[in-house]
């Protein structure tokens, strides 16, 4: 996810406008980011995806996002499952020319065909991962950081430089040797933070103990 240009805050002698939190009427903290997606931000960013659909699509929608607001493709994530069969990647898979030509003519989506084109690539890849290693997500969940490359505490000063990670370059060099494309370090980072890889929950928010409890509780698929 792109953030909003938080120089001036980050720069900003306050303690708590660095710590990158607000809060709402009842005192309660969140992450700087949440007032325009205030749902996403509070139920679903963050917490653990196993599904292999919904892994793809959060892949899809990420390469979507590139250069764009990451508010613009939330609002016209139902327009993108419509359009790409719920994002089934068996289904997407199978896609001609003319379904590119059917996508490109779609008002509710964002219309470039590179990325289109992209999609339905990206597809076909995650059918053979899935094929090959029995779940897209059984792959995808093996790139998964260890603790210790975590840090301690997530402010404004640590989003601000670390767009990447290790571990979001290694899946993302992965992914380009299996054919995958708009798949790039920052774009797998934004992956692994959406997806529960990592808990970004700036330290001091609502949501980051619920994140943190979430992941603990979640069963990652068994390797293969």
């Amino acid at each position: 996810m792109t953030l909003p240009d938080v120089t001036a805050v980050a720069n900003s002698p306050n303690p708590a406008d660095k710590a990158g939190l607000v809060w709402d009427a009842h005192g309660v903290p969140r992450c700087f980011w949440q007032p325009s997606m205030a749902d996403y931000h509070d139920h679903e960013w963050g917490r653990p995806v196993g599904d292999d659909r919904r892994l793809y699509e959060k892949i899809c929608l990420e390469g979507f996002q590139a250069g764009m607001a990451w508010i613009t493709i939330l609002r016209k994530r139902e327009a993108f499952r419509e359009a790409f069969d719920d994002f089934d990647f068996e289904r997407v898979a199978r896609y001609t020319e003319q379904d590119v030509d059917r996508l490109m003519g779609n008002p509710a989506i964002v219309r470039n065909r590179a990325k289109i084109v992209s999609t339905i690539n990206n597809a076909r890849r995650a059918l053979a991962l899935a094929e090959e290693t029995g779940s897209l997500s059984r792959w995808l969940w093996r790139h998964e950081p260890p603790a210790a490359e975590r840090p301690g505490t997530v402010d404004l000063d640590y989003w601000n430089q670390n767009p990447t990670s290790a571990a979001s370059t290694v899946l993302s060099r992965a992914l380009k040797k299996r054919g995958w494309t708009f798949v790039g370090p920052t774009t797998m980072y934004a992956f692994m933070q959406a997806v529960g890889m990592v808990n970004d929950h700036m330290t001091g928010c609502v949501c980051r103990p619920v994140v943190d409890a979430a992941r603990a509780a979640f069963k990652r698929p068994s390797p293969a």
